[in-house]
């Protein structure tokens, strides 16, 4: 049944849902069809990710039928990630719970809303998702940089550096896991990756705009809005209201997006051995660290909020590392009551999350928000009421037929991955329950 929902969900990903290629994104295409046809942009985005995107345009170009393949894109990365991610883990880890990861990574994530758009972000998430996966598991035993050294999975760091690369603010968080790398080893040369990323950005910088340092966002600045930080460039905003806004407002902070981060999973997750040397519990360390990595850059960008986009855009890869935390959780039967109340509940929003993204992706563009010039913006990032978890209720958004029936698809999900822990908690419940009614009926008369 697991495996029929995650086919099922990465169908309705690929040809239920409408597929966008919009505001920057449409930079990004622009600037692979000038590769393509022979020229170099200058500008800012990277090309590594859209680069691999070239297949689908050309099959587009042959066809004659507009850009219907190349906007799959984002749906077809996480699609091969997902399964790869498989790949890498089914013979280390307990067939249902890597089934339920992968189950809450597609229909209780923040991927819904992002594979059906043409941004860098899904390419980012899954090649180091998938990149560290591989190295803590180490399948490839020989296929190290150093020969007969057996110490790291070469494709692994590979496709790390190439999602790093392909946004260069997450540099940050590889320098967290390849420094925590380098301590756990006592080895030096884990600096090679980070060296290696930030040498394909500098290459890429200055091929495009002639300079290894210049990213092309040098006349970027925020539009000045009621916010009194507003109207910034560069890392000028205050790193303590960008940490705070980025971890806990309504519209774009974790704690409501990727609340499987709050579950307590070190003990089972230490348990679970996935390399010679590597539980699962430090890969899921490492992928924390990336994240924390890609919060501290951008809690001081004056844009820290991404734009006039569906929530927390930057921090999408907080999806891999929550639901691995969900999955684990719902697992465990015995656990304590309040912490399966705790994972009843982050399932709940996080399948929320999902039906937000893949049925109310308008609640991001209220006009409340973008009227004069943007200057209530705010109110989308931070009050209940404007946020795209919220805001389908307080506008009554329709919803349509095909909307109806991918909502079908999440509750049936829900319900399916939260059955055995509801019957746990309504067991646990009930003899309680039982006793206080019958002390409030006590001694009651006509």
């Amino acid at each position: 049944m697991d495996t029929a929902l995650i086919v099922a969900g990465l169908l309705v990903f690929g040809f239920v849902l409408p597929h966008h290629i919009a505001a920057d994104a449409q930079v990004r295409y622009a600037n692979l069809l000038a590769v393509l046809d022979g020229q170099l942009p200058a500008g800012r985005y990277s090309l590594i990710g859209p680069l691999f995107a070239t297949p689908l345009v050309l099959a587009d170009r042959v066809a004659g039928d507009g850009r219907w393949c190349t906007e799959l894109y984002n749906t077809l990365v996480f699609a091969l990630g997902t399964v790869a991610l498989y790949g890498l883990l089914r013979r280390r880890v307990d067939g249902p719970l890597l089934r339920r990861f992968l189950l809450v990574l597609v229909a209780g994530s923040m991927f819904a809303a992002h594979v059906v758009h043409w941004n860098s972000e899904v390419f980012t998430a899954m090649t180091v998702a998938v990149g560290l996966t591989a190295v803590a598991v180490r399948r490839l035993a020989g296929a190290g940089w150093v020969n007969g050294a057996g110490w790291v999975n070469g494709a692994g760091w590979v496709a790390v550096v190439l999602g790093v690369a392909n946004t260069p603010a997450s540099v940050v968080g590889l320098a967290l896991v390849t420094g925590k790398r380098m301590v756990e080893r006592r080895r030096v040369r884990y600096a090679l990756v980070l060296l290696a990323a930030l040498g394909l950005v500098a290459t890429e910088n200055w091929l495009r705009n002639g300079n290894p340092l210049n990213a092309g966002y040098g006349n970027d600045r925020a539009l000045r809005t009621l916010m009194p930080y507003s109207g910034g460039k560069g890392f000028d905003y205050p790193f303590f209201f960008g940490l705070l806004s980025l971890l806990l407002s309504f519209g774009k902070g974790l704690l409501f997006f990727a609340p499987g981060l709050v579950l307590p999973v070190r003990r089972p997750l230490r348990e679970i051995a996935v390399g010679p040397d590597t539980t699962l519990y430090r890969l899921y360390g490492w992928w924390l660290l990336f994240l924390t990595g890609l919060v501290l850059v951008y809690s001081p960008w004056y844009a820290w909020y991404g734009g006039y986009t569906w929530g927390p855009r930057f921090l999408l890869f907080a999806s891999v590392p929550a639901a691995l935390a969900i999955a684990v959780r719902l697992g465990d039967l015995a656990a304590a009551l309040w912490v399966r109340l705790l994972t009843l509940a982050a399932l709940a929003l996080s399948v929320w999350v999902g039906i937000c993204g893949a049925v109310f992706l308008a609640a991001a563009f209220p006009d409340t928000c973008s009227v004069d010039s943007f200057a209530y913006e705010a109110f989308c990032h931070y009050t209940p009421e404007y946020s795209v978890l919220w805001y389908p209720f307080v506008a009554h958004l329709p919803v349509s037929p095909t909307g109806w029936l991918v909502i079908g698809y999440f509750a049936v999900v829900f319900g399916w991955l939260a059955a055995p822990l509801a019957r746990s908690v309504a067991v646990d419940l009930a003899g309680p329950v039982r006793a206080g009614l019958a002390a409030a009926r006590r001694g009651w008369r006509w």
